[in-house]
């Protein structure tokens, strides 16, 4: 299933804080101005897929037995980006707003910039910790999400994603032939009624109506209305503009890597409503090395959603047997989710490969993108 080599049990986790770096750069691009507010984007996106070429994949797997004792700058890591990025986000709403170097068009390529920040490292740090045990590392991760406005993304992800991946209930599982441009809309309107109604129901078997004070929607609206109100307090109508910038661009980034890691997966239905177990081959995988420095692993999917309760440097490569593999890291995917023709010709192929290999008595695959059950071949 997993490569048989493993790193010592102390792995260095030096590596995954390269992340803290984009902090500075940030700083640098909002003090220049001009095109310099493009480094970011160019940093996370090309400068991230030419080191992916240049330092290759990493298939080996640390001790996934390692306790947390050993991984404590691991666990640091998650905790200390929390009032990094809060410290960022609004010293540089204070900054835009009260500096006149900056033009309307720098202003918005740099709040785009730091919403690719907090969507491509806050969110998924968030993942990390909303997966924890420990109630004060969930309550980091919903500090995180209050940021970019999406902190349902919690209950839809624990409650509804990871139960249904797979099948025609989770609207995070990205259809096959469903290009992005169509399932954005879709998944930012679903995820949220899904996730509402999870938490309603989960009340609801405890004989408690949606508005009791349990309700974690009532702690996302008080979090979400007070990280606007600070952005207005800062820097004014500009400032809440700038604040909803971020947000909106942290979302996209999410979604468009919600889009890539299940494209066209789906989990066999065995009638009256069950499907198979989740296994690694229903979700891609990629070990590209340093798009996981960056991402603390989430490549690894596979194995995430396999044992959803690792902490991310323990997370497992699969090999092509066990696993299906992206050709890139997540920096090349992402991109290639924006042009669908071009990710159809990328991907397609790669899913009836996929299907051939694992379920061949599936002969008509269309029904898995409605609410039916499949034929299986006589």
């Amino acid at each position: 299933m997993t490569s048989s080599d493993t790193l010592p049990r102390r792995q260095s986790a030096l590596p995954f804080w390269v992340s803290f770096l984009l902090i500075p750069l940030i700083w640098v691009t909002a003090t220049a101005g001009g095109w310099w507010v493009l480094l970011i984007p160019l940093s996370t996106w090309w400068a991230f897929a030419l080191l992916d070429r240049l330092t290759g994949p990493e298939v080996t797997n640390a001790d996934p037995d390692t306790p947390d004792s050993v991984l404590h700058w691991h666990i640091l890591l998650t905790k200390a980006w929390v009032p990094v990025q809060f410290l960022t986000l609004y010293g540089l709403i204070w900054f835009t707003t009260h500096t006149d170097h900056l033009s309307t068009l720098s202003r918005i390529g740099l709040f785009f910039g730091m919403g690719v920040i907090s969507g491509t490292i806050g969110i998924n740090y968030s993942h990390e910790l909303m997966h924890q045990k420990g109630r004060f590392e969930r309550w980091l991760g919903d500090i995180l999400l209050a940021m970019v406005l999406y902190s349902h993304f919690r209950s839809e992800h624990l409650l509804v994603h990871h139960r249904y991946v797979g099948t025609p209930r989770d609207p995070v599982t990205a259809r096959y032939n469903e290009g992005f441009h169509r399932f954005y809309p879709r998944v930012l309107k679903q995820c949220l009624i899904s996730a509402f109604r999870a938490e309603r129901d989960k009340l609801a078997r405890k004989d408690r109506p949606w508005t009791d004070l349990s309700n974690p929607f009532w702690r996302y609206w008080a979090l979400q209305g007070a990280m606007l109100a600070l952005a207005f307090v800062i820097g004014g109508l500009s400032g809440l503009a700038l604040f909803l910038l971020q947000a909106g661009v942290a979302i996209w980034q999410l979604e468009l890597v919600n889009y890539v890691e299940h494209y066209g997966l789906t989990r066999k239905h065995l009638g009256a409503g069950k499907y198979e177990h989740v296994q690694p081959r229903h979700s891609w995988n990629a070990s590209q090395k340093a798009s996981n420095w960056l991402l603390i692993n989430l490549q690894r999917h596979s194995d995430h959603h396999y044992k959803p309760n690792r902490r991310f440097p323990l997370l497992q490569h699969h090999s092509e047997d066990a696993a299906p593999q992206l050709p890139y890291g997540y920096p090349v995917m992402t991109v290639a989710a924006m042009i669908p023709p071009f990710w159809r010709r990328v991907m397609n192929p790669r899913v009836r490969a996929w299907r051939r290999k694992y379920y061949p008595e599936i002969t008509d695959w269309a029904p898995y993108n409605k609410s039916q059950n499949p034929r299986p071949r006589a």
